[in-house]
């Protein structure tokens, strides 16, 4: 590779299925994203490789040598429906040794920027550099883990599964209406090999095409049951899907997947693909403690992983570890599964429930419920069994993170310290959208 090429990082968007983790991960800020692709920056990218590991599909693991003054732009991979083919050397070297390349390099002291960018240089000279976040997920599993099988069926190669069970898991509004109309789907996979564990996810093609005439990206969505299926003997699996009916500015919009998932009928058939991610599965050694942090259809690898348990104990195989299950949301009716969880017995699992939204009662969030139950949390940060999963819109995340620091600071614990045994280890497992 010459002085003027470098190796830019890209996102084949053939292979993404949108899921975010990426731009959660990127400590410097480098990824964003549109309602099309999610791309990479190259003038803020520095090659740092945190959102490598985590990515579920490996569409981050994409890379293009190109002259560095002429980098792709992310307006330019926002357009993209697959990568660009490599430069060719002689292609490189001509655009390197070109009397225009030169000039914009001697002149912008070899900042990388995409041709069309060279004009901003000024207001980028005088722009902040990202402030490098703590990151506190792990990228491994716990090392207790059942083996993961990721990626045997890609966009390229869906499998077909038949809808077998379609129940709303919240409560109707009493007015008839609500936005908060989430469903049980049950998949039966047929005789088509997919592994499923506790944590991990498929990733559902809605049928149809998009405004641009495109078959649509995959929705990826929770296993919301066991590593043996919904229905046990049975080649199935079970998701937790809110029907979306407005983006997160509020305006009304109907989700592709969530409708078409909400509204299936017994016998329909879904495309599915994957299945993806292998590092937040639940640990399988005795005695390990699972402290759940959840809201809204963030429960359903919860809910996997305390049928996993359940189980088990009906089988005589109990564990001595603690199950603590902390779920919020706006109210009562909105909870998803609120009658089963009440059935769990308390020696079994012990249940929080944060409602924000429930009237004449005070707002309660779940980081309000871990500061509640501090004591029971402190020995469980610095014991090498537990093992903490926090699933659910994003807003929630920096709350959490927050009420756990502050139990450890109150008890004389350095957080930092224990984040990073926590992340180090594979026990604090983040999964935010």
């Amino acid at each position: 590779m010459s002085d003027h090429t470098i190796q830019q990082h890209l996102i084949d968007p053939e292979i993404c299925i949108r899921c975010n983790t990426c731009e959660a991960t990127c400590p410097v800020g480098a990824i964003t994203h549109d309602d099309r692709n999610y791309v990479v920056d190259a003038s803020k990218c520095n090659l740092c490789m945190a959102c490598v590991p985590p990515c579920p599909t490996g569409s981050i693991d994409n890379w293009r040598t190109v002259v560095k003054i002429r980098a792709y732009s992310t307006a330019e991979q926002l357009t993209w429906d697959e990568l660009p083919a490599e430069l060719p050397p002689e292609a490189l070297q001509s655009a390197s040794d070109s009397p225009e390349t030169k000039y914009i390099e001697e002149n912008s002291q070899g900042v990388i920027v995409s041709i069309e960018s060279v004009a901003t240089k000024t207001e980028a000279d005088g722009a902040a550099t990202p402030v490098a976040l703590h990151n506190h997920s792990a990228t491994i599993p716990p090392w207790s883990a059942a083996h993961p099988y990721t990626g045997l069926y890609g966009p390229k190669s869906p499998i077909t599964a038949t809808v077998t069970g379609n129940v709303r898991v919240t409560e109707l509004a009493k007015d008839g209406r609500g936005d908060y109309d989430t469903h049980h789907i049950v998949l039966d996979f047929g005789s088509h090999t997919m592994p499923l564990l506790e944590g991990q996810s498929i990733g559902i093609v809605a049928p149809g095409l998009d405004a641009r005439g495109k078959p649509h990206h995959a929705r990826q969505y929770s296993v919301a049951s066991p590593r043996d299926g919904e229905r046990v003997g049975y080649n199935n699996a079970s998701l937790t899907v809110k029907r979306v009916l407005e983006d997160h500015s509020g305006n009304e919009v109907r989700g592709v997947a969530s409708n078409f998932l909400c509204d299936a009928k017994v016998g329909d058939t879904v495309q599915v693909i994957g299945p993806f991610g292998h590092s937040f599965l639940m640990p399988n050694h005795a005695g390990s403690h699972i402290v759940m942090i959840c809201t809204g259809t963030g429960s359903a690898p919860m809910r996997a992983m305390t049928e996993q348990r359940r189980r088990l104990a009906a089988l005589g195989k109990a564990n001595t570890g603690k199950l603590m299950l902390f779920f919020g949301a706006r109210s009562k009716e909105e909870l998803p599964y609120f009658g089963p969880l009440a059935k769990l017995p308390a020696d079994f699992i012990s249940i929080h429930l944060a409602y924000s939204r429930q009237a004449d009662q005070p707002k309660v969030h779940v980081q309000d419920l871990l500061r509640q139950h501090a004591a029971q949390l402190v020995p469980l940060l610095t014991d090498t069994n537990t093992h903490f999963y926090v699933c659910g819109l994003k807003a929630m995340e920096t709350g959490v993170l927050q009420a756990l620091q502050d139990i450890a600071t109150d008890a004389g614990l350095d957080w930092l310290t224990v984040s990073a045994e926590l992340k180090r280890s594979g026990r604090m497992h983040l999964e935010t959208y």
